[in-house]
């Protein structure tokens, strides 16, 4: 059990960390200009936000039917 809890702690520690440290990269503010990868995000949130949302629906709609029953 305590494996377990660590696994899933560090999951959310390792994410956490990442998404603070791209809110506090600066970035410059024309998209074009980023070419060396130092200035570029380690996560692509749009797309890790869209993924999200499309893992919970279908949580969601699978539970809506399992209650259903």
């Amino acid at each position: 059990m305590r494996v377990l809890l660590g696994i899933i702690l560090g999951v959310f520690l390792t994410i956490g960390f990442a998404y603070v440290y791209d809110a506090s990269t600066a970035r410059p503010s024309d998209p074009a200009a980023q070419t060396s990868v130092e200035q570029r995000p380690m996560v692509n949130w749009d797309v890790v936000s869209r993924n999200w949302q499309g893992w919970s629906l279908g949580v969601r709609n699978t539970w809506n039917k399992l209650a259903a029953r």
